[in-house]
């Protein structure tokens, strides 16, 4: 019972892991590859989309995923600036799409068993 209270349920053994990662060496550097993978899937798909805006739109997004304990990936809420909703009405939907392509992804491990894992993942978006 004693190792149930210092054990700290927040922190995973292994980040998620796409295919492309698996030869990360170490947790920061498995960290970083998620990461940017997601971030170069959102980006090069969003840069096919041919978005039309008429006012410059820069921003922070902050999209917040779930990582299932079966490697299925979502996006649960999406926290952008009223203008870039105006802007972009089908950012949501555009940002649900990117995430089909990516690669395979396996689940974070926590005491040896797939776990669900949510993070935060800041995308900087303009649009001219």
């Amino acid at each position: 019972m004693e190792e149930l209270e210092t054990f700290n349920w927040n922190e995973v053994d292994r980040y998620p892991n796409f295919e492309n990662c698996v030869d990360s060496i170490d947790f920061q550097s498995n960290k970083k590859c998620f990461e940017e993978t997601i971030a170069t899937q959102i980006s090069e798909y969003f840069m096919t989309q041919n978005v039309i805006v008429s006012q410059t739109v820069s921003d922070t997004i902050r999209i917040d995923l779930l990582v299932s304990k079966s490697g299925e990936i979502n996006i649960t809420e999406i926290q952008a600036q009223e203008l870039t909703n105006q802007q972009i009405p089908g950012l949501d939907s555009i940002l649900s799409y990117s995430l089909k392509g990516l690669p395979k992804l396996y689940p974070a491990i926590k005491r040896s068993q797939h776990v669900q894992t949510a993070f935060q993942l800041p995308i900087i978006l303009k649009v001219d």
